[in-house]
């Protein structure tokens, strides 16, 4: 842990001295661009220092965190979606009842019940509960806005501390390995950002996310995988086991970008919020997590456990 912790402020050291350096040789063309990625770097000392703590303090610490961490990320996600009041008593039961119901099963380690109480349980609440209101006026659009922004902002997010109660054969550092999973899945999206800024010039899905590039999707896919492979000592797997667990982590936290970006065009903003400077909101932070983490706590639940 504290080689890797060690290693990441040292990345971050340099990226501040390289911008510091850049704002320095700005020109008027570029001063935009380079002062954007300062705000980041900035953030970003901020954010590791605070999940660096949250691991420090065991279990409890990271649950707690990824809990709030799902309930700013919901409620930037309802804000983007107009509600009536007829969803009031359902959304209250979403942030109060349900979100920390799902991160107590987390913590005690009730994976039985974890793994369907919002896909099964809340699912079928939700609609019931709209229902007793009385208010029909696009009540099915209302309901699945409410459920997707529960599967994705809590029931996704919630498996990234999940990775702390597996118990994998000949392996008892699942702090580190819940350190690793944020690190390459967060080091791909800084990664993707570089080579698209640096070399991007086709883009994927000009209409959903115009900054996201073939080049960049490459560049950034191929770097970070390599540094989660040549991490593989920190995990329970080898070389080419942690290639293919970084390949999987990558390309689901692009697939998360890319969908969660497709949100926010059809909701008409840039970002989800504000909170992260430079970044915009939580979920603009942890898009690439929200898809990434349910299909790495399975794989290696599935096949290390």
């Amino acid at each position: 842990m504290l080689r890797l912790v060690g290693g990441t402020v040292a990345l971050l050291a340099l990226g501040s001295g390289v911008g510091a350096l850049m704002s320095r040789r700005a020109t008027p063309g570029n001063a935009g661009t380079i002062a954007n990625l300062n705000a980041r770097i900035r953030a970003w000392w901020v954010m590791v220092g605070v999940f660096a703590t949250a691991l420090l303090l065991g279990r409890t610490g990271s649950v707690v965190l990824f809990g709030c961490i799902s309930f700013l990320a919901l409620r930037e996600f309802i804000t983007l979606t107009p509600t009536r009041y007829g969803d009031h008593r359902s959304l209250f039961w979403v942030f109060f009842i349900i979100t920390p119901l799902q991160y107590y099963l987390v913590a005690v380690d009730w994976y039985e019940l974890f793994i369907i109480l919002v896909p099964v349980y809340a699912f079928l609440f939700i609609p019931i509960r709209n229902a007793i209101a009385g208010d029909c006026e696009r009540f099915l659009e209302r309901t699945a806005k409410i459920q997707w922004a529960l599967m994705i902002c809590v029931y996704c997010v919630s498996y990234a501390p999940a990775v702390l109660s597996l118990r994998i054969r000949g392996y008892d550092q699942n702090a580190v390995l819940l350190f690793y999973f944020v690190l390459v899945a967060q080091l791909s999206d800084v990664l993707q950002y570089c080579w698209g800024k640096g070399f991007g010039r086709r883009p994927i899905a000009p209409t959903v996310s115009p900054n996201k590039t073939w080049e960049g999707f490459v560049g950034g896919i191929v770097s970070a995988t390599a540094v989660g492979t040549a991490l593989w000592w920190a995990t329970p797997f080898n070389p080419w086991q942690a290639a293919g667990m970084s390949l999987a982590i990558t390309l689901m936290g692009f697939a998360g970008g890319l969908v969660m970006s497709a949100i926010k065009r059809d909701r008409g903003v840039k970002d989800y919020g504000t909170l992260l400077e430079g970044h915009g909101g939580i979920l603009d932070r942890i898009d690439s997590l929200c898809f990434a983490a349910p299909i790495f706590f399975h794989l290696t639940r599935y096949f290390f456990t």
